[in-house]
């Protein structure tokens, strides 16, 4: 295993990604930790993310310094590097020259963390703090022509310091050099597989619950299809789903996921209809904090009422991914920025008195589709475009109301059948239709209209922490234009989102 300390990195969940792509297992920890739980922890390396902070000001954060005296291996990566630097005696001052972008590297020493790469390599610079004097034993192995010290090494006790950011595509190298750390300084081996972490997950699952009952909120997608799975093979019949229907699905959703999950998955499955519920807590609202809130609130409600009918659960399981809590709040409790809420991070009532399971929460969405694969989880379920808990509420940008969400859900149906038929659906990661509270003039049939705007949203990722606008064909769009106007009553304009998150997201609410 590799501990990420994170100190507030934009890309600490980056830096996670790329040494899981190695399939070696790695945990994000804050500078808090102590050096008591590390050694229980037993890594074979820690890295030190970077982060907004410069470490000479009074609150900039810290980790324990004793971390460097445990004997291992350890990679700061520019915060991260400027943190050891300064913990163990040398100086980091503010740049005469601040540097952000694309630098070229000028390898020093071909060795080490540096291994493979010689002559210059392009890197990613984010700095506005350089290193301006070392500890005694560092090498300087790299430099680049505004930052001298930009790649050390203390190669008798194995920490290592990048001013550039490896885990970034714009280091075409970086990649090699993580290699470097994770396989020859730490001697990490390959054995991290969706495999091995279901094996551990279903017997932790089993020591947690025992032989009392879970209950989990199905939705039929793929998050929650997999936890399903998952704890059925832990505990069996231990387990009971609830599926409520929200009224906010799309077409015919409710009907074909309950045919699925009734034939794949071979679990006790309850449902309970409660559309009219959500759509009368919705009448009025407009602010798509307080409608996510509300759907959250009335999705309990109706969840309690359910569950009420299973007297002796003691466990709630969800679905929970590592992006929902990240966009929630900071993973430890920090100060990032709430983008959203999601409805299934937290929010448990505590008279409900049923403990958390949520065995997905460390895991990003692919390996979630991974993990789904290795338990045998069908294509059709593996493969579905995530969908937002709040449903098609948070699609439609102001009131929800049964005739808005008629429109959507023609919209909607009409750009999947047309995404699925031209071969799209499993090359995006969402595709979907956006009602938007403005109407324009059109001309139909010699007359005048004034109807609504559907807007679509295309995107691929991998975990959706980023994202980019799909670069879809022209005849594409336009076959699900004239698909909309055509076939939706109410509409007489569509037009095509071209933002990547960042800075949008990816659904609009």
């Amino acid at each position: 295993m590799i501990l990420i300390i994170d100190f507030g990195s934009q890309y600490n969940q980056l830096i996670a990604r790329r040494v899981r792509e190695q399939r070696v297992y790695c945990r994000i920890l804050p500078p808090a930790v102590g050096v008591e739980e590390i050694q229980r922890l037993q890594p074979r390396g820690i890295i030190l993310s970077g982060g907004p902070g410069s470490i000479y000001e009074k609150n900039s954060p810290r980790a324990d310094s004793a971390v460097f005296d445990l004997g291992i291996p350890i990679l700061g990566i520019c915060y991260g590097m400027q943190f050891m630097i300064d913990a163990l005696g040398g100086e980091v001052r503010p740049a005469g020259r601040r540097e952000y972008g694309f630098a070229q590297l000028e390898i020093l020493k071909e060795k080490g963390i540096l291994k493979g790469l010689s002559g210059t390599a392009q890197c990613w610079m984010s700095h506005g703090d350089s290193v301006v004097s070392l500890p005694e034993g560092f090498d300087v192995v790299a430099r680049t022509a505004n930052t001298p010290i930009a790649v050390i090494a203390h190669e008798e006790r194995k920490l290592y310091g990048l001013q550039f950011h490896p885990e970034v595509d714009h280091t075409p190298k970086g990649k090699l050099v993580l290699k470097n750390f994770l396989f020859d300084i730490c001697g990490c081996k390959r054995t991290w597989t969706m495999k091995s972490f279901a094996q551990e997950e279903i017997v932790r699952i089993r020591e947690t619950v025992g032989s009392k009952r879970v209950i989990l909120g199905l939705s039929g997608g793929v998050d929650s299809s997999v936890t399903a799975l998952l704890i059925h093979r832990a505990v069996g019949k231990s387990l009971t789903c609830i599926f409520v229907d929200n009224g906010l699905l799309r077409k015919d959703e409710a009907k074909q996921l309950k045919e699925r999950l009734a034939r794949h998955l071979d679990v006790d499955i309850r449902y309970a209809r409660a559309g009219g519920k959500f759509l009368a807590g919705l009448k009025g609202v407009l602010d798509p904090e307080k409608k996510r809130k509300i759907i959250g609130r009335i999705f309990m409600e109706v969840f309690e009422a359910e569950a009420k009918k299973i007297p002796d659960a003691e466990f709630l399981a969800q679905g929970t991914l590592y992006p929902d809590v990240i966009e929630s709040v900071s993973a430890f409790g920090g100060p990032t920025a709430v983008i959203k809420s999601h409805h299934n991070v937290g929010g448990l009532p505590k008279r409900m008195k049923l403990k958390l399971v949520e065995p997905l929460r460390e895991l990003f969405k692919d390996e979630v589709r991974l993990l789904g694969k290795e338990l045998g989880l069908p294509e059709e379920l593996i493969w579905r475009q995530p969908f937002p808990g709040p449903g098609l509420a948070i699609r439609i940008l102001g009131e929800v109301t049964a005739r808005r969400l008629k429109i959507l859900r023609e919209a909607d149906a009409a750009l999947l059948e047309v995404i699925r038929e031209r071969g799209y659906y499993r090359k995006l990661w969402q595709s979907f239709a956006v009602l938007i509270p403005a109407k324009s003039v059109g001309v139909m049939g010699d007359g005048r209209t004034y109807e609504h705007i559907i807007a679509v949203r295309a995107v691929t990722s991998k975990d959706a922490m980023t994202a980019d606008w799909a670069r879809l064909p022209h005849d594409l769009l336009g076959a699900v234009s004239n698909r909309i106007i055509n076939e939706v009553r109410g509409v007489n304009r569509v037009v095509y989102d071209i933002s990547s998150k960042p800075p949008s997201t990816i659904e609009w609410e």
